[in-house]
C-alpha cells in the first residue's frame, strides 16, 4: 500500500496549519500583492484561483521567503515562522524548472530521495504511478512538458515538508491525466496540506476544496463553492467560471 511508504505525518501540535496574513508586496511603485490573507489545514487543498499576472506565483515566492514581503506574516501550527525557517514548513515547485536537467531522470529521484531522507520505496511506487519508467535513462531535459511535470510532482511527493506549494501542477496534461494526477495527490498527500495554484478554473474545481480567487493582487473571495455560490447568489449549478466573473 501506498500508505506505508509515505513520509511522516505532520506534528499534531495544535493550531490551524498554515495561516497567512496580510502579505504586500511593491515593484516600485506597482503594487503586486494587496493584504493577501488565507489558510489552509493538514489534509486539506486550496486552490489559488486568477489569470495570468493575478499575483499568485508573486504570493507563492513571498510565502516561501525567496522574495521579501513589505508586510505579512507566516504562522505555522500557530507559531510565526521566519524567512530563515520556512523551508522546514514549506515545499515549493515553481512552475516549469529544470533540476538537474542533463542529468537522467533516475538519478535525479535517487538524489531527492537521499536528500529528504524519505522510504526508498517510494521511488518505484511514484515512477510506477506517474508512468515515469519508459523515461529514466533520459534526461530531464529532452523530456515533453508532460513528462517534466510528472517529474517535478514525484521530487515534491518525496519531500517531507508538511505544506506542498505547487504552481500550476495540471499544466501540460490532458484530462485524462490530470485526473489521474488529482488522485494521486488526494492519496499521497492525506496529512499535508496543498496550496495549488492553478489558471484551468475547471481542474480547480474537481480537486480543491476551498480557493482562494484573486486578481490583480487582490483577494476577490474565498471560501467552498457552496458558500461563494450562496455569497454571489447564484444558483446550485454555477461553477467556479461563473462565481469567478459574478466576482469581478
Amino acid at each position: 500500500m501506498l500508505t506505508e511508504s509515505r513520509p511522516p505525518a505532520p506534528s499534531s501540535a495544535s493550531g490551524p496549519g498554515l495561516v497567512v496574513r496580510s502579505v504586500e508586496k511593491r515593484f516600485g511603485r506597482h503594487r503586486v500583492l494587496a493584504g493577501v490573507s488565507f489558510s489552509v489545514a493538514p489534509g486539506e487543498i486550496l486552490g489559488l484561483i486568477g489569470p495570468n499576472g493575478a499575483g499568485k506565483s508573486t504570493l507563492l515566492e513571498c510565502i516561501t521567503g525567496l522574495l521579501p514581503m513589505d508586510r505579512g506574516t507566516v504562522e505555522w501550527q500557530g507559531r510565526a515562522v521566519p524567512p530563515t525557517r520556512r523551508k522546514q514548513v514549506l515545499w515549493y515547485q515553481p512552475d516549469d524548472i529544470h533540476p538537474f536537467a542533463s542529468q537522467p531522470i533516475r538519478t535525479t529521484l535517487s538524489f531527492f530521495q537521499r536528500a529528504h531522507g524519505t522510504d526508498p520505496r517510494m521511488v518505484p511506487r511514484l515512477v510506477d504511478e506517474l508512468g515515469l519508467g519508459p523515461m529514466l535513462a533520459r534526461p530531464l531535459s529532452s523530456l515533453s512538458k508532460g513528462f517534466r511535470r510528472r517529474l517535478l510532482l514525484a521530487l515534491a511527493l518525496l519531500s517531507r515538508q508538511p505544506v506542498l506549494l505547487l504552481d500550476e501542477p495540471f499544466d501540460g496534461f490532458d484530462l485524462r491525466q490530470s485526473l489521474a494526477v488529482m488522485a494521486l495527490l488526494r492519496d499521497w498527500c492525506r496529512d499535508r496540506a496543498l496550496v495549488l495554484s492553478i489558471h484551468q478554473l475547471s481542474e480547480a474545481e474537481r480537486i480543491c476544496d476551498r480557493f482562494l480567487l484573486m486578481d490583480q493582487g487582490r483577494v476577490l473571495g474565498a471560501g467552498t463553492l457552496d458558500g461563494l455560490r450562496t455569497r454571489m447568489g447564484l444558483g446550485a449549478e454555477a461553477g467556479l467560471e461563473e462565481v469567478y466573473l459574478a466576482l469581478t
